[in-house]
């Protein structure tokens, strides 16, 4: 599939979402392939698209992809989760419209020397941004039995974690853990017989676990939630893809948040504390993917989308 017949997920639902206005500022948060961005930046006239991403290789390709429209377009190697900053060091208050689409891009998972994939042998590194430090090696290696085992559970909900945090254990006394299929030979080498005729490959959960550890993804995700909102202008839009259950808890938790009005004790006779909602959620359950758009592209199946629109004037947090 070509880069520009590559169609990205939810693509007519975000951009229906986002209600875009030709003279507004838009940020997409994760560029990736750039397929939500040249449908944002195609419908802008004086406005501006922000494009940020923490892998240079999708900034690069973007100069192409995005080339109509690069006089209304600004790229920014950074990580979605310094949307605050990002925006303040472009001189710009608040966004109209943010988009993030969250997970690990095709690209990333397509190349098989970024150690993303159980199904190719390549270093374990699994790094979105490769100036970062911390690889896949790093954790596999060096963290504890009890720290790689929370993780395993808490990040890959994985039923043997027990048993493949000790297996990793025990391989790297004798020699460390180079290559992603060393990995999942010991992943497999950890689990019984009857789960490793499941549908799902066994090495998909632990993969996920250590690659949300690597890049702090659910981390990035809570501290975006909470700096996107309060740069979201009055009537902006902010629309966030999840891809599992981890990621979508967050992001519902926190829009809840946003979106909620009086704290007072139920038993006051009046409200005292003088909250009142940040946002308003647009749907109140996620949008998910069309049959259409899953017979189409099968990595879709997982994602939800949610959506809420600012209530207040920019500068406005929880407690505002």
């Amino acid at each position: 599939m070509s880069e520009f017949t590559h169609r990205p997920v939810l693509l007519d639902e975000c951009i229906e979402a986002l209600a875009i206005r030709p003279e507004g500022i838009y940020l997409d948060g994760t560029l990736g392939r750039a397929g939500h961005s040249r449908e944002i930046a195609k419908r802008l006239t004086s406005g501006r698209l922000i494009c940020v991403d923490r892998d240079d290789a999708a900034l690069e390709a973007a100069q192409e992809r995005l080339s109509p429209w690069m006089d209304k377009v600004t790229l920014v190697h950074s990580n979605f989760d310094r949307v605050d900053e990002i925006l303040d060091e472009l001189g710009i208050p608040g966004a109209d419209g943010m988009l993030f689409d969250l997970g690990v891009s095709s690209p990333q998972l397509d190349d098989g020397a970024r150690g993303f994939s159980y199904m190719a042998d390549a270093p374990l590194d699994m790094r979105m941004d490769r100036d970062e430090g911390l690889t896949a090696a790093d954790v596999v290696n060096t963290w504890s039995q009890e720290e790689l085992r929370r993780i395993l559970v808490q990040y890959g909900e994985e039923r043997y974690a027990p048993q493949i945090a000790a297996a990793m254990v025990r391989r790297r006394s004798e020699r460390p853990i180079a290559t992603t299929l060393e990995l999942v030979e010991v992943i497999k080498g950890a689990m019984p017989a009857r789960a490793l005729k499941e549908k799902q490959h066994p090495a998909k959960r632990s993969f996920q676990a250590i690659r949300i550890a690597v890049n702090d993804e659910l981390g990035s995700v809570e501290r975006m939630i909470d700096r996107a909102v309060p740069r979201l202008n009055k009537g902006g839009r902010l629309a966030v893809i999840t891809f599992h259950s981890l990621e979508d808890r967050i992001v519902k938790t926190g829009l809840a948040g946003f979106a909620r009005g009086c704290t007072c004790p139920p038993d006051f006779p009046v409200c005292v504390c003088g909250k009142t909602p940040d946002v308003r959620l647009v749907n109140k359950k996620p949008i998910l993917p069309s049959e259409q758009e899953l017979e189409e592209n099968p990595r879709a199946r997982s994602a939800k989308l949610r959506v809420a629109e600012k209530l207040k004037e920019i500068g406005f947090g929880k407690n505002g």
